[in-house]
């Protein structure tokens, strides 16, 4: 059996744990997968006397963990840490500059600098890997790299944050509204106590970034992504999506076009849809991950599991390790970072598709006439509207009903136009909940 591959692992959080008692639990097992044992020798962490349910003894303390890539008796580094700069971005630099591989769960990092990063491995011929980057012990990319290398992926969606997903479908189970259920979650640590990331959608969409760019082949473009969180829902947007056949799911979906000119041009957004109870994405509960991609040849695929958690993410790590172990390199996002296509944004006005929408109305003469005739001058032809009262408004909402619309499919830019007729409407309380209704 060939030399030991010998890992730094800076982080010691949640998953830092976990990946020590998995290299700890299954050490002959990965050895014979990998061909050669996998050991610690180092860690870093923030605090030293912190309790993490691992005996530490045995490796060596790293007081500052960018120095982890000097170390003589290192060959990979696994970066746990987080955050898209500082510590994490040194010690990510200082890895591949000195010829080591990289592995990272750190979304976030790769979203803003994979393709710098990937350029220093390349350069330093080190591998740089992130599978537990997104969706934390799904496979996906390690699937959209090799399983589907040789389709033409068309799109790729999927429910990409645990946090909203639990906080939806735990809406839909019992009723209550979105602010009593964030509390909940965040009592029961599956929300961190400033649940910004993963409720306005950015999360999502740190992940969705990486998922184009190994998808599609273009270079990475995080600031294209249109991203829509979920905090504006209520109780009564769950409800009537289940009276119309739908349950309301955070997805972030990518795919591409061609404009006019023969330019590819890539769509990517993050926000709430309304998900027909037969799709396959309906279902998917709890902190639950999913991605459906769908190739040329192969069609469509769903991969579903754990998205977060000390298991299933570290499970993604050593996975990741093992590849190194094995001498699996290859170019970080599938494509040398030079072949990377430029892919700008699309403008979305002439996509097709259906909507939800939600006004929240002053309970007055003449309102809904309002609203519908916004509609008739831009374009947007009504399926179905209905009037309710006020269940899952806040106290003083009294003069206040719901208006629900389900729209025929149409130009996205018609419903945008509507929007704006209706955006200065005194009949308006608050502005309109949009949602797109996923297509089969």
């Amino acid at each position: 059996m060939s030399e030991p591959l010998r890992i730094a692992l800076a982080g010691l959080g949640t998953v830092g744990g976990g990946v020590i008692r998995l290299i700890e639990t299954n050490a002959d097992l990965i050895a014979r997968r990998a061909e050669r044992r996998i050991e610690i020798v180092a860690v870093a962490a923030r605090d030293r006397s912190k309790d993490r349910g691992v005996d530490l003894s045995r490796y060596a303390w790293e007081d500052d963990m960018t120095a982890m890539a000097a170390r003589p008796d290192v060959d990979v580094v696994v970066e746990l840490v987080g955050g898209s700069d500082g510590p994490a971005l040194t010690l990510a630099r200082n890895t591949l500059a000195a010829g080591k591989d990289l592995v990272t769960a750190n979304k976030a990092m790769i979203a803003h600098h994979g393709l710098e990063l990937a350029a220093l491995a390349e350069k330093a011929d080190a591998a740089l890997k992130f599978e537990a980057a997104v969706a934390g012990g799904i496979p996906v990319i390690k699937s959209l790299k090799e399983g589907m290398a040789a389709n033409d992926i068309k799109r790729v969606y999927g429910i990409l944050n645990g946090t909203c997903n639990y906080i939806l479908s735990t809406m839909e189970d019992t009723g209550r509204d979105f602010a009593d259920v964030l509390a909940e979650a965040q009592a029961k640590g599956y929300a961190e106590a400033d649940p910004t990331f993963d409720i306005d959608g950015i999360d999502a969409a740190h992940k969705l970034a990486i998922l184009s760019s190994v998808a599609f082949g273009t270079r990475m473009d995080f600031k294209s992504v249109t991203t829509r969180g979920i905090r504006r829902l209520l109780a009564a947007d769950i409800a009537q999506a289940d009276v119309l056949g739908y349950y309301i799911r955070l997805i972030g979906m990518a795919d591409t076009e061609v404009d006019a000119s023969g330019q590819r041009r890539l769509v990517q957004r993050v926000q709430p849809h309304l998900v027909h109870r037969d799709h396959p994405l309906a279902h998917v509960d709890g902190a639950t991950n999913a991605v459906v991609a769908e190739g040329n040849f192969v069609g469509r695929l769903l991969f579903q599991g754990a998205g977060a958690g000390d298991g299933p993410t570290a499970s993604a790590v050593v996975a990741d390790l093992i590849d190194i172990a094995r001498g699996d390199i290859g170019a970080p996002f599938s494509i040398p970072v030079a072949e990377l296509g430029e892919a700008p944004a699309a403008e979305t006005g002439d996509r097709i598709g259906s909507a939800y929408i939600r006004f929240n109305v002053a309970d007055r003469p003449g309102a809904l006439a309002e609203i519908t005739a916004a509609m008739r001058d831009a374009g947007v032809s009504i399926e179905s509207l209905i009037q309710k009262g006020t269940p899952g408004l806040a106290a003083g909402d009294a003069d206040t009903v719901l208006v629900h619309m389900v729209t025929h499919d149409g130009p996205e830019s018609a419903i945008g136009r509507a929007m704006a007729l209706l955006c200065d409407s005194p009949c308006l309380t608050e502005p309109p909940v949009v949602l797109p209704i996923l297509d089969e």
